[in-house]
């Protein structure tokens, strides 16, 4: 779904690819055995191999090209059995090797592509080009010293996966869309911990205009190290609206690489954008070509779990739920899992909306996570059963579960304790509405006369009086029948 861009001369449309690097979630970094925790004091976590002490020889870390292969998988993409290490060269202050180990022209996972929900309920496809392994430079730190800049390498040659999209993105909406896709992608199969927070996610966003109905494509630029969903859509927004207008004015767009300001909300160049052949590739003399049989393939491709979209259309098939619901409700594997425990036996609509509403609404307000929710799965499930016997109504379900995320105690406990037991006993109610009746013989007079609104009157009444415990069905058909004889 495009969003155009209204000029002075004209609409425009964005064309918008991203790069995402994805730390590998490893224990230890691709060709050492440094540790890779975050938070760690500066240069704590950091071997002879990833400082490029001479003579120092990078060997791979396995396990983490078992995880790519579980990206690749999770992106319904190729994965190529043989795949090569190339040094891509550029001087940087926290890059010590002078070169970054990472893969170009044999990388090890091509074309895939995952699917996108947007607001309107509608899907989209976006292609995958490539997924390539590399190892994370150092940190460059310019807030410790008025003078000087510090270099932390903790970072230095931690894994990382870059996922290339194709340039299939139009609006900024559908580029969160297909972030937040990504994220839960990875970490449904435990591959990247999609903290963008801590940077162990982040995105650099390549945009280019175009007239409505061209097919060329413009010149783009590039956003580099973009870390959260909102700030890639501001990102989108503030470089489509620059670029409008120096092409509007007759100017060209200078393929270049820029940066973020997140405190004055823009864009700033940073340099003058690179091409591969300005990297000298050539594979690492170090390092041999990777390769893997099919059987490898397999064995873990046998193991992956339920991914996002096969949960998602699972949901909507198996219990009628909405795209909308199901797609809150698989956002984290957590809250699926909590979902489908609470559900278990139970209505699985009415328990969806608990979970979204109710349960989401209230640790939100509580500002507490899934893992530390005062109501567990199964005291939901039981809750909804209570709702499902006609033990309690749905009102006083609220009341019941405002007690629970207060105490932590079961439905069955406090529906005891306070005495909220639904009445079911149609002669116990018959009296409360004859009751009612006698009370306000006027107003039967004008039910009866055609004013059928009042019929919720004489509900509140008889509701009132049972102090909310009558069962609302009950309640109905007994006033239907009565106020009509």
């Amino acid at each position: 779904m495009s969003t155009y861009i209204k000029g002075e001369t004209g609409e425009w449309e964005m064309v918008i690819g991203l790069e995402v690097h994805a730390q590998v979630t490893s224990n230890s970094k691709l060709f050492s055995g440094s540790a890779t925790a975050f938070g760690a004091a500066p240069n704590s976590q950091v071997s002879l191999v990833d400082a490029a002490m001479p003579g120092m020889l990078p060997v791979i870390n396995e396990y983490c090209v078992e995880q790519a292969v579980r990206t690749g998988l999770g992106l319904n993409a190729q994965i190529h059995k043989t795949s090569v290490f190339e040094r891509k060269n550029y001087f940087y202050a926290d890059l010590p090797q002078g070169y970054q180990i990472s893969q170009y022209l044999h990388p090890i996972v091509g074309e895939g592509e995952i699917e996108i929900d947007l607001a309107d309920g509608t899907t989209r496809k976006i292609g995958i080009t490539r997924l390539h392994l590399e190892q994370d430079a150092g940190k460059s730190m310019h807030d410790q010293h008025p003078t000087k800049s510090y270099v932390d390498l903790n970072r230095s040659g931690n894994a990382l996966m870059e996922i290339v999209s194709e340039p299939d993105m139009r609006s900024p909406e559908e580029a969160a869309a297909y972030v937040s896709k990504l994220r839960m992608i990875v970490r449904y199969l435990g591959t990247c911990d999609g903290n963008m927070d801590e940077g162990s996610m982040r995105a650099d966003v390549n945009l280019s205009m175009r007239r409505k109905g061209e097919t060329e494509f413009g010149t783009r630029t590039e956003t580099k190290n973009v870390n959260s969903i909102k700030a890639i859509q501001q990102v989108i927004e503030f470089e489509a609206h620059r670029q409008v207008e120096i092409l509007e004015e007759g100017g060209e767009i200078v393929q270049e690489t820029r940066l973020w300001d997140p405190n004055k909300l823009e864009t700033r160049s940073m340099r003058s954008k690179e091409d591969a052949h300005d990297y000298r590739y050539f594979p690492d003399p170090d390092l041999l070509p990777l390769t893997f049989d099919q059987a490898y393939i397999d064995a873990i491709n046998d193991n992956l779990p339920e991914l996002p979209d096969q949960k998602k259309h699972r949901f909507m098939n198996d219990f009628g739920l909405s795209l909308y619901d199901a797609s809150v409700l698989i956002a984290e594997v957590s809250r699926a899992n909590y979902y489908e425990e609470a559900s278990k036996g139970q209505d699985p609509k009415l328990t969806a909306n608990w979970v979204i509403n109710e349960l989401l609404g209230a640790l939100n307000k509580a500002d507490l996570d899934l893992a530390d929710s005062p109501v567990s799965a199964q005291q939901l499930n039981q809750l909804v059963a209570r709702i499902g016997d006609n033990t309690i109504s749905g009102k006083i379900a609220k009341d019941v579960f405002a007690l629970m995320m207060e105490t932590g105690k079961d439905a069955d406990i406090i529906i005891e304790e306070k005495g909220l037991k639904q009445v079911t006993d149609t002669g116990a109610i018959e009296a409360l509405v004859d009751e009612v009746m006698a009370e306000n013989p006027k107003m039967v007079e004008d039910y009866r006369g055609g004013k059928d609104k009042l019929f919720g009157f004489f509900v509140g009444q008889v509701m009132k009086k049972s102090q909310g415990k009558a069962n609302p069905g009950a309640v109905n058909e007994l006033l239907k029948s009565k106020l009509s004889g």
